[in-house]
């Protein structure tokens, strides 16, 4: 009998046939016949969509025509071990194979096969189903209960606490950071009030994450205190998201709470220490200028001593003739007003001194660097005229302003000013000159001498500690003022003049507008 009427068999019940043809021709499988030699005997119209051909494109065909390699080179030696041995591979079983449509594309098919006769010879019913839904939505399955076990693994074995919770605050998820981290177990905490975990008295943040959380919004890096179990405090970052259920449905929110209360009390201490350096930075500036006031103290001795003998002097002339009664008023008031200015004269140099070797915290300030050039000469160049130095002084008038220390940056012109006259101390020609300018954004002063110069082995660490060419210095003066230079985001350098001798260059930045807010 005939299988479909899309088939090379001829129907013998009319009746009969139409009802079968509707049958077939209806189903949603699809529906193959074969003969014993594996040739196509019908297709229905699923068969059709499912593979692509028309039912004239198979008919008498090979059924191998729809296997893709290997299974389309294995069919016929399947079929004819059946037929000869009966040994079912397939038939009666349904089992997942694979198929290939026209377009030679392969999909996976569930495939049942059925056996009947017709004239006494074998044929077989092939019913296939496309299940490549099927199989993305296992695969996605199994992909989903990957992530998720992928996920629980992290969870469980993240250094970080991680909670979930209601848009109530009960807790629903409590891995084993949080048992560590809070000291609760997740048993003792799962279903309970996530407010347990408030210092006693500052429950309003806890509410207020809450709140936002309500809101759809995220809080990030949140450092607050919460309670461990036993009552200590311990410092806390906090992470929270909001969670939405498979409807996009706001249901609660996940929490990563990292534990910094290590890092609080190590920041704490860094503090300490960052102060504590400060506080030595300063010891040490404080140290090196007295040092460089003790190298001076005889000359600075004798600067003062010459006002102070000259007032001395003035005195005692005007009480000798006031004693006489041979002078008038006129000249009397002319000795007192010397007297008065060499008395002012000493103490502009005890004032000079003072703020220099002050060791009193000073700020940065706007300042004119000219005005510190020369207030510094004063202090440096003490002597300098006994020593037979030329001093000559070139100032730029259209120097910007500096945002500076002044004391650091007078620290730092004294240092090479005295350095400058004892290179000199050997030479017969001594000069020195000092003189500043206005670079593109920056203003530089310098201070050059005729001296004997940098010896090359020197040069390259000429800046470090401890270098010195000094018998009495520790090394610490250049040193010190190039940090003093770098601290003002300028810098210090040396370079030999052509003519012999050293010049030294202290570069600085502008003061921008905004510093003088």
């Amino acid at each position: 009998m005939a299988l479909a009427t899309r088939s090379s068999a001829t129907s013998s019940g009319e009746g009969g046939d139409s009802l079968y043809r509707a049958v077939i021709e209806t189903a949603v499988d699809a529906i193959v016949v074969i003969d014993h030699d594996g040739a196509i005997r019908s297709v229905n119209q699923a068969a059709e969509r499912l593979f692509g051909y028309a039912a004239g494109d198979l008919i008498g065909h090979n059924v191998r025509r729809l296997m893709p390699a290997p299974y389309a080179a294995e069919h016929d030696g399947y079929l004819a071990n059946y037929l000869s041995t009966g040994n079912k591979r397939v038939i009666g079983i349904g089992r997942e194979v694979a198929g290939q449509r026209q377009d030679g594309s392969v999909f996976p098919m569930e495939l049942s096969v059925g056996e009947a006769r017709d004239g006494g010879k074998p044929i077989f019913v092939g019913i296939i189903r496309d299940i490549t839904r099927r199989k993305a939505a296992e695969l996605a399955l199994r992909e989903s209960e990957h992530q998720s076990r992928s996920l629980a693994a992290i969870v469980e074995s993240s250094d970080d606490a991680i909670i979930g919770n209601t848009l109530e605050g009960v807790v629903t998820s409590w891995n084993k950071a949080a048992e560590r981290i809070f000291g609760y177990t997740a048993e003792e905490m799962i279903g309970q009030s996530i407010l347990c975990l408030a210092v006693p008295g500052h429950s309003d943040d806890l509410m207020d994450i809450l709140r936002r959380i309500k809101r759809s919004e995220r809080v990030e890096h949140y450092e607050t205190t919460r309670r461990h179990k036993t009552g200590n405090h311990i410092d806390v970052s906090l992470s929270v998201s909001p969670i939405y259920d498979s409807e996009g449905r706001l249901v609660g929110a996940s929490k990563v709470a990292r534990d910094i209360t290590a890092a609080k009390v190590a920041e704490a201490s860094l503090k300490k220490a960052e102060t504590r350096l400060q506080e030595m930075n300063a010891e040490l500036l404080h140290a090196s200028r007295l040092s460089v006031m003790g190298q001076m103290a005889s000359t600075m001795a004798h600067e003062l001593n010459q006002p102070l003998t000259a007032v001395t002097n003035y005195l005692e002339a005007g009480r000798h003739l006031i004693s006489l009664g041979t002078a008038g008023p006129a000249r009397i008031a002319d000795l007192m007003n010397k007297a008065v200015a060499q008395a002012q004269r000493a103490g502009e140099v005890i004032r000079q001194l003072r703020q220099f070797v002050s060791k009193g915290e000073t700020e940065r300030q706007i300042h004119s660097l000219n005005q510190l050039v020369e207030e510094t000469m004063a202090l440096a160049l003490v002597g300098a005229r006994q020593s037979g130095v030329r001093v000559s002084l070139e100032l730029d008038p259209d120097l910007p302003p500096v945002l500076v220390d002044p004391v650091q940056i007078q620290q730092v012109m004294l240092n090479l000013v005295r350095n400058a006259l004892e290179a000199m101390e050997a030479v017969d020609h001594r000069e020195l000159m000092i003189l500043t300018r206005v670079n593109d954004r920056t203003v530089e002063a310098s201070v050059a001498d005729t001296g004997t110069g940098i010896s090359p082995e020197l040069a390259d660490r000429l800046f470090q500690p401890f270098v010195t060419t000094k018998k009495t210095g520790m090394g610490l003066g250049l040193s010190i003022c190039r940090e003093i230079a770098e601290a003002h985001h300028g810098h210090l350098t040396a370079a030999a003049r052509p003519s012999g001798g050293t010049i030294f260059s202290l570069t600085l930045p502008r003061a921008r507008e905004d510093d003088a807010v």
